[in-house]
């Protein structure tokens, strides 16, 4: 299928939302955090994605965070902003004022809440609905995790026969079901992976680059991975990919986005506090994050 839309292949961290001790946000230390990221050759942002708390925030504070992110991301790096809702219409309305904000892309994920009747039909009626009133490209999440939904390969390669469809951001982890999608839907539609822990596999089955939280503590690492991917490097990309395996388990399945913050805190970024009813880590936890970051090569790196 012949497509017009912008290219993500490349890297892209899932921002983390800053928070101030008193729990607002810390639309300050944002911008220093992406300041810092430009730094690195990735190709965009991700901002009010899960990693983000996105479920936490107003709809006020969501618009000021793109508005934020927009004024200070490089002009050669997208941002993507999430803008999925349980109804259609929210989910409409918020993805037109984050195409206001400056967002180059919609991130949508899939409606979840009444997850009995949501059928293949019903997901396909929804993105298309999205789609066709969205004035940026829209992309698809599948985060089962969360959701509790798992999208199949065919029900994926139907959305993929929209023209204003971009890609999908699958977090699930199942390579072949990624695989499949890149088979089905031919190499106008964006597959991106989104965990660090299997980029690698990910990238050889056909996708085009991650959204991964990896990516936050770890941006020129990752980027190595596509590298060396991309010149053929392959035991040198494999080697690099065991590294990160361990970090990558432990800032999203075992310790979360309390995890991902603490460590950018060690790597000095802003991470700060989580929003409750989210709870920090504790000390011995920060204290065995510290080692599995130096161990890995990331603490000291950067």
């Amino acid at each position: 299928m012949d497509r017009l839309l912008p290219s993500l292949e490349g890297v892209m961290p899932p921002i983390p939302t800053p928070f101030t001790a008193e729990g607002g946000v810390a639309y300050d230390r944002l911008t220093e955090n992406l300041e810092r990221w430009n730094e690195y050759r990735l190709s965009g942002y991700l901002a009010l994605g899960s990693n983000g708390e996105t479920v936490y925030l107003s709809s006020e504070e969501k618009i000021r965070i793109l508005e934020t992110a927009r004024r200070t991301i490089s002009k050669d790096k997208a941002l993507v902003a999430g803008t999925g809702c349980e109804s259609t219409l929210e989910t409409i309305t918020l993805t037109r004022r984050a195409a206001e904000a400056g967002a180059d892309a919609a991130l949508v994920i899939t409606p979840h809440y009444y997850s009995g009747q949501m059928t293949s039909e019903a997901l396909v009626a929804h993105f298309f609905s999205v789609a066709d009133a969205s004035p940026i490209p829209v992309l698809v999440y599948n985060v089962p995790k969360f959701t509790h939904l798992d999208l199949d390969a065919p029900t994926v390669s139907r959305m993929a026969e929209h023209p204003n469809i971009l890609g999908i951001k699958d977090s699930g982890g199942n390579i072949e079901k990624l695989g499949d999608i890149a088979r089905l839907t031919g190499g106008g539609f964006q597959v991106l992976a989104g965990s660090g822990g299997s980029f690698l596999s990910a990238l050889v089955v056909g996708a085009a680059g991650g959204i991964m939280a990896m990516a936050n503590i770890a941006p020129q690492q990752t980027i190595d991975v596509q590298d060396l991917f991309r010149k053929g490097q392959w035991e040198a990309a494999a080697e690099l990919q065991r590294q990160l395996i361990p970090i990558n388990a432990a800032v999203t399945a075992r310790f979360g986005i309390a995890g991902l913050k603490a460590s950018l805190d060690m790597l000095g970024y802003y991470g700060g506090p989580v929003r409750s009813p989210l709870l920090e880590l504790q000390p011995d936890e920060k204290e065995e994050l510290r080692s599995l970051l130096a161990t890995g090569g990331i603490l000291g790196s950067q």
